[in-house]
């Protein structure tokens, strides 16, 4: 299977995942803005949304959307315990989460890496996401993973769209549970070689 990603873009969460089940991926870095691939051709041939992620599946389709992705993906390996199976009631915990993650996190992000969203309404989209980062400091304080003692997929995808506070200069130290939590999911193998990974294409651009 391939991999369609960008350097710190919601797909590192993918990746993540993949690192996490043993599922090799073939990577091929988009760069989003140009919607072009390495070699030139056109990355809205690929997907005509022109995001990352995308997966090309072994039988020529594409999956897109990082949260189906990541359910997908561990959903190959159902043993592994990043997602319960079907009609548990933890594996609803998990998509719990990752629509939250999605519809107040990852969104709440978008005003501020668009540099046309108004000044006025910059300053109100920040004030609603460092809410929305308390809410999550405020829930890591009993647990170290979302739902638990135990890394799902969701943690893959929470750690991916909190490390965006760097990119916004959002100093997360006054949370200190989901700094700690940041700390915790950034020292799992998978999250280092994914970010390596990264690393290793953004200098090759």
């Amino acid at each position: 299977m391939k991999l369609y990603l960008t350097p710190h873009a919601c797909s590192l969460a993918v990746d993540i995942v993949a690192r996490e089940l043993d599922i090799p991926l073939d990577l091929e870095w988009v760069d989003v803005r140009a919607k072009r691939l390495r070699d030139g051709s056109d990355y809205l041939a690929v997907n005509p949304k022109g995001q990352v992620p995308t997966l090309r599946l072994p039988d020529g389709q594409y999956l897109t959307e990082g949260p189906v992705i990541v359910q997908y993906l561990a959903d190959l390996r159902p043993r592994s315990g990043l997602l319960a199976p079907l009609t548990a009631l933890e594996r609803y915990r998990v998509l719990e989460w990752l629509n939250f993650i999605s519809s107040e996190l990852h969104k709440g992000f978008t005003p501020l890496f668009r540099p046309t969203t108004p000044v006025e309404y910059r300053a109100i989209a920040r004030q609603n996401l460092l809410g929305r980062l308390q809410w999550l400091n405020d829930q890591l304080a009993d647990r170290d993973y979302l739902t638990g003692h135990t890394f799902t997929v969701a943690d893959a995808y929470c750690y991916t769209i909190v490390m965006w506070t760097k990119l916004r200069d959002i100093d997360i130290a006054p949370w200190p549970h989901l700094k700690a939590y940041v700390a915790r999911v950034a020292a799992r193998p998978s999250v280092m070689a994914a970010e390596q990974a990264e690393r290793k294409a953004k200098a090759a651009a």
